[in-house]
């Protein structure tokens, strides 16, 4: 029986997000009471949530119109299914500090030590734990993240997509931008806001899915990203 690893946040009532992106609210929106035509019910059922949020919430993918305005058009609805549905290795960078940077050359000798590839059409996740060491803390927002040099070079080597545990796939102020640009010119995308990723280096390859809503003319989209272990 195959083996599934939820890689996914949560969405609640007030979760971290991004900067200035949406605030996530829920409220309820019918009870199963209501419904039901009971008055002044001693308690209430949620039958139905109403959700306010951006499509950058939780555990998301970035659409290409998303990176850059030259990109416009190229929306999330657009992009194809099979850039969520792919091989995936995990890499270990949970030696890493707050706002430290990834280079290309540590990819490659932490590929090595794994004795994985990365192969084009790959969806790389880079382990660095920043979820469990600092989530819901003042330093959430301040994760390691790649170089832009890293993003080059992880795009030149055809990837379909790399996933990061942190609010952005750089580091905001010195690499974060320029990644999203390289994302959009070489043609591959990036997951933000993982989980569990800890409890996959080591383990070899697996089966990778992260298929987002479609929405028309979406810039990313909420997604539950798993990984698939045939055992």
């Amino acid at each position: 029986m195959a083996e599934i690893i939820d890689l996914s946040q949560e969405i609640f009532d007030g979760m971290p997000v991004y900067k200035s992106l949406p605030q996530v609210r829920m409220s309820v929106h019918n009870t199963h009471e209501a419904w039901e035509g009971i008055e002044n019910p001693t308690t209430q059922t949620p039958a139905v949530y109403k959700m306010e949020m951006g499509e950058h919430t939780g555990t998301h993918v970035d659409a290409f119109n998303h990176m850059a305005p030259q990109h416009k058009g190229r929306s999330i609805d657009t992009m194809p299914l099979s850039m969520f549905y792919t091989e995936g290795i995990c890499l270990d960078f949970s030696h890493k500090g707050l706002k430290e940077l990834i280079t290309s050359q540590e990819i490659q000798q932490a590929a090595e030590q794994a004795r994985l590839e990365v192969k084009k059409g790959d969806t790389v996740l880079l382990c660095t734990d920043h979820y469990r060491k600092h989530f819901g803390t003042d330093n959430w927002g301040n994760g390691p993240g790649i170089t832009a040099e890293a993003a080059r070079w992880l795009g030149n080597q055809g990837i379909a997509a790399f996933g990061v545990e942190t609010m952005s796939p750089g580091v905001p102020k010195v690499s974060n931008k320029e990644v999203h640009h390289i994302c959009g010119e070489l043609g591959f995308t990036h997951y933000e806001n993982m989980i569990n990723l800890y409890l996959l280096p080591g383990r070899g390859r697996f089966r990778f899915i992260g298929l987002p809503l479609k929405i028309r003319g979406g810039t990313g989209s909420p997604v539950r990203a798993v990984a698939i272990f045939d055992n």
